[in-house]
């Protein structure tokens, strides 16, 4: 059956920080910011995709009552890191199918103190981790750290290499007003900071935040009517899970390499675009090492020369790409369900030249990656013609 193709025409997102602020009131601000760029009433929403990973069932329900919102279907969506991400992916299935003409999806996070043991309670059991990760350090910085370990030991990549993407990112997020961490910091601070689990020092580890992130999906037709002339499409969106012989591959299989390769592809294929086609991306970099090694499962580069770009300035500005100009997890903060949709919300600003400060030049597509241990992967590619 062939798909119709979906555009965003509203994005919002409050400032990612730790505060007092209730949920609630987190997701008025980014579902005011989206209903107010998109000029869409919220009569004219058909449905609701709602994504948070903390929290008793039906909060999607209460978040949209407090702004008076009512009788629309709500879905509930947790998918770990990449539950905002699932939460747009079924928005736009509902869009692409033709089930829908307009819909909301948003992902907000009241998030605890500290790692995120309680968070990931029970993924240990699911991917099959060691027995003794429930010991200090948090069980998220030893996967990823443990990954970032193997890349060394595969293709000779360093240290410095890992923490110039935290460099990177700090310095993108100086020019975002959302972002958690607005200060920039030398390769010497990120290396000299306190070491979490090696080689993730603290700076190279995204930080506990709260937050919320909306997008308006709705069709062609749909956006034309509201007076939309050049909107930002979904060209292509695919998610993908685990394969039982990724956990095979070692670390690197068990933060998502296999799923982010096969996700990548996928879109890739939809879109008839390739990584060379995108001038902006908004990449999942919950430690820094995740960064490097989803470079070469994007396939902005071939296996094992992630170290390479970061090296040679490619993946910010003035280089091939622009990686994370938000800052990324890094530096922006990572509120887990609303991470997939503040991505999203970044590619629209900056497709639609409203990013301010942190404009790439000339962005007409843009690529999103947004990953959840356990497994799920969703990639997105978006274009303004």
């Amino acid at each position: 059956m062939a798909k119709r193709e979906v555009c965003v025409i509203g994005v919002g997102m409050t400032k990612f920080e730790r505060c007092e602020r209730d949920f609630t009131d987190l997701v008025r601000e980014a579902v005011t910011g989206a209903l107010g760029m998109s000029g869409v009433a919220p009569d004219q929403l058909e449905q609701a995709f709602a994504g948070y990973v903390n929290g008793m069932s039906t909060q999607g329900q209460r978040a949209l009552y407090s702004m008076g919102i009512g009788g629309l279907p709500v879905y509930n969506v947790h998918n770990y890191c990449s539950t905002g991400s699932t939460a747009l992916h079924l928005g736009y299935q509902a869009i692409a199918s033709g089930m829908n003409e307009c819909v909301l999806a948003f992902g907000f996070e009241k998030m605890e103190k500290g790692p995120l043991e309680k968070q990931l309670a029970g993924l240990k059991e699911t991917i099959g981790a060691a027995p003794d990760a429930d010991k200090k350090p948090p069980i998220a910085a030893v996967m990823f750290g443990d990954g970032g370990r193997q890349h060394m030991e595969l293709y000779g990549t360093t240290k410095e290499q890992f923490a110039k993407v935290s460099v990177k990112n700090h310095r993108h997020s100086v020019n975002n007003p959302r972002s958690q961490y607005q200060e920039a910091c030398s390769l010497e601070e990120v290396l000299a900071a306190r070491m979490v689990y090696d080689p993730l020092t603290i700076l190279q580890c995204c930080p506990t935040s709260d937050g919320a992130g909306a997008a308006i999906l709705c069709s062609e037709e749909f956006a034309r009517k509201q007076g939309v002339a050049r909107p930002v499409k979904i060209v292509a969106q695919a998610m993908a899970t685990d394969k039982m012989e990724d956990f095979a591959m070692g670390p690197l299989g068990m933060i998502g390499v296999g799923m982010s390769r096969r996700a990548a592809k996928a879109v890739y294929e939809q879109a008839g675009l390739g990584p060379e086609d995108a001038q902006v991306i908004e990449l999942h970099d919950c430690f820094s090492t995740n960064e490097l090694v989803t470079y070469e499962s994007l396939g902005l580069c071939g296996e094992g020369e992630g170290g390479r770009l970061i090296d040679e300035d490619q993946v910010t500005y003035g280089g091939k790409w622009v990686v994370n100009p938000s800052g990324g997890l890094l530096s922006k903060g990572h509120p887990l369900g609303a991470t997939g949709l503040a991505q999203c919300a970044e590619l629209v600003w900056q497709l639609t030249g409203k990013a301010e400060k942190r404009q790439v030049e000339g962005a007409r597509v843009g690529l999103q990656h947004n990953v959840g241990l356990g497994g799920a992967c969703v990639v997105t590619m978006y274009r303004r013609d």
